[in-house]
């Protein structure tokens, strides 16, 4: 009986040992395995495994950006040529405004287009307004013109003084050959005063358009040219003071023949025509208008020590001899 319960004892041990050493061998490997797994798997696997995804996208990104790359430079392309179609209009605007042809060959039209309603509408805005519309412009052109009136009579005196140049060139220049100097100067203004005869019932406004302060300076460099070029086609080529003496009397005299053109009531102007022959061909048989203006001239520019005074009397005593 004692043997064999000492037996039962030692085996009860045994197996309690046994229940005993088996927790404890399968205690670690959960315990351990958890931290392993909760330690190392944990936080890293999720930023470790997340980039890998993200690859394949990352991949797709070069193929989307090659094809948004394509579209995108197709998209640029377009927005390249939608800029170059934006820009070629700038670069149209910018050429216009650098060199001003396209601008200034509209301007021209209006300006032609306007003058054949002068002789009704007169030299204002509203032959402007008619003109453009002619040559079909809009009408807001004619507010880019600083000064209306004034633009459309002084490029009227530009106009007629190329036509004038160009008959002279193309063959009326030699004409004036076979004539004498007072013949020559008499033609060529009266080639000039005709230009304006259509225009004769509406002159006296543009006589006041140039007379005005914003003008005036305008208009007398235009009939400086003018009276120049006269005297250049009728052969004149001095240098001296009677060249400034030539051009002012010569001046005078296409003035006071402007006006009285203004009152001749005659058939053709031929009273105007015999005005200007007379008045051209009594300044130079005479000669004195040119001795008188040169003295002046030679008291007021050169200041030579002399009076103005002295000069006048020297004026009077030449007219007494």
């Amino acid at each position: 009986m004692a043997s064999s319960l000492a037996a039962r004892r030692l085996l009860s041990r045994a197996a309690a040992a046994r229940r005993l050493a088996l927790p404890s061998a399968s205690a670690p490997a959960p315990a351990v395995a958890p931290r392993r797994f909760s330690a190392d798997a944990g936080p890293p696997p999720p930023t470790q495994t997340l980039p890998p995804p993200p690859l394949e996208p990352a991949a797709e990104p070069p193929r989307s950006e090659g094809a948004g790359a394509s579209s995108s430079s197709s998209s640029s392309t377009t927005a390249g040529a939608g800029g170059a179609h934006r820009s070629s209009p700038g670069a149209a605007a910018g050429t216009r405004r650098q060199g001003g042809t396209g601008y200034q060959e509209e301007q021209e039209k209006v300006l032609r287009a306007s003058l054949l309603h002068v002789p009704r509408m007169g030299w204002s805005e509203s032959a402007m307004v008619a003109g453009a519309r002619d040559v079909g412009i809009s009408p807001a052109i004619v507010g880019a013109f600083p000064r209306k009136e004034a633009a459309l009579v002084e490029f009227f005196m530009d106009d007629c003084l190329q036509q004038l140049m160009d008959r002279i060139d193309a063959g009326e220049g030699e004409q004036l050959k076979n004539l004498i100097l007072s013949e020559r100067l008499a033609k060529l203004v009266r080639m000039r005063l005709e230009m304006q005869a259509p225009y004769i019932s509406k002159w006296p406004q543009a006589l006041s358009i140039q007379s005005q302060p914003a003008n005036v300076s305008t208009s007398l460099k235009q009939r400086a040219v003018l009276v120049d070029e006269i005297w250049h086609a009728a052969g004149d080529a001095g240098s001296d003071i009677d060249w400034y003496v030539k051009r002012t009397v010569l001046g005078g005299i296409y003035s006071t023949s402007e006006v009285y053109m203004l009152t001749d009531n005659s058939p053709e102007f031929r009273d105007t025509w015999t005005f200007v022959n007379r008045r051209i061909k009594d300044a130079l048989d005479l000669q004195k208008t040119f001795q008188e203006a040169a003295y002046l001239a030679e008291a007021v520019g050169a200041g030579m020590g002399g009076t103005v005074q002295g000069v006048l009397n020297r004026v009077f005593q030449n007219r007494g001899s």
